[in-house]
């Protein structure tokens, strides 16, 4: 079968031209892109030849999360988002087995996101979306966003959770590239409780979030989530141990709501990959890498086929028979 990285992103190259030739595209300059960092900058040709190199037959491509734009005008985002997603569909018609593609959408505005949405499952034929952990600090539990996974559990879309630039940590410290290194898994956790204690979960059973970076802290964190909702308590229910309700409504354990996820394995570390197949299952975890991110899972085939915590099933599943799975290509 072949090897499916879930987790890789693509700077457009419209937008690469209209930064060496204008200095702008649609407003944005070259920092969205992340031009000469990591390799963002990096052409078709070559992404190929490296993942020929990696042992990668199979990208599933989002744009660079820069392109976002949940802070621009609306009308701006739209575009750029359209012409992301637009470049994107058509690596995928050039490259057909060698790229799947996931769009990005105006989530500020979710009738707009909708929209896009079903234009990029529909008439593009992509697999899902990628959103941020956050709208401008709404959270999604937030009703309003509920007719937009409504859609994509319609759609059958993948809803891959992935930040924007800048994370919570930045408002305590961003010296050490600390709202990256803790930032990151620190709101990957934060999806994981909202949508779970928000309900979300309960009321679209059939929705398929993938979280990046191995989940963040969220398999490591969610004992301590069944503890405040009362999950850990003698008896039958749940009574939060701090008696207010606090908003609670999720209708099990938080805790049992780990296999409703997927997870990519970029976590840098076998024991700790380990720990989170162990608790969220084998069929839940799929190759991801962030590529060409300067934190991409380096040599990442080599890594995982290398790695003594795993037995052989377990890697070939991460590698291929669970990508597959996820975006449709296998029962």
């Amino acid at each position: 079968m072949p090897v499916i990285d879930t987790h890789a992103h693509v700077t457009p190259e419209r937008y690469k031209q209209a930064i060496r030739t204008r200095g702008e595209w649609y407003g944005l300059d070259e920092h969205p892109g992340e031009l000469g960092f990591g390799k963002f900058d990096i052409s078709l040709p070559d992404r190929l030849a490296e993942m020929d190199a990696l042992g990668v037959d199979m990208q599933l491509v989002t744009p660079t999360v820069g392109f976002y734009q949940y802070a621009n005008e609306l009308s701006k985002t739209r575009l750029i988002n359209r012409e992301c997603n637009n470049e994107i569909a058509e690596m995928v018609e050039q490259h057909p087995t060698r790229f799947a593609g996931m769009g990005i959408v105006p989530m500020q505005d979710p009738p707009s996101a909708i929209a896009e949405m079903e234009r990029v499952m529909l008439e593009l034929g992509m697999k899902g979306v990628v959103i941020s952990d956050h709208v401008a600090g709404r959270t999604y539990d937030d009703p309003d966003f509920l007719p937009f996974f409504a859609a994509a559990e319609e759609l059958g879309a993948i809803v891959f959770f992935h930040q924007s630039q800048d994370t919570i940590i930045a408002k305590r410290n961003s010296r050490y590239k600390l709202p990256n290194a803790v930032g990151n898994l620190t709101e990957r956790a934060l999806v994981y409780a909202t949508l779970v204690f928000g309900g979300v979960l309960d009321r679209f059973p059939d929705l398929k979030p993938l979280l990046a970076h191995g989940g963040g802290y969220t398999a490591y964190g969610v004992a301590r989530m069944d503890k405040v909702a009362g999950a850990l308590e003698a008896g039958e229910g749940m009574t939060p141990v701090f008696k207010g309700n606090d908003g609670f409504s999720q209708q099990l354990a938080p805790s049992e709501y780990l296999s409703r996820f997927y997870y990519d394995c970029c976590t840098y570390s076998g024991s700790v990959l380990r720990f989170l197949i162990d608790a969220v299952g084998i069929e839940r975890v799929v190759l991801g890498t962030d590529y060409p991110a300067p934190m991409v899972l380096a040599d990442c085939v080599n890594w995982v086929r290398g790695l003594p915590e795993l037995e052989h099933d377990e890697k070939e599943a991460i590698l291929s028979e669970n990508p597959a799975r996820l975006l449709g290509f296998s029962g």
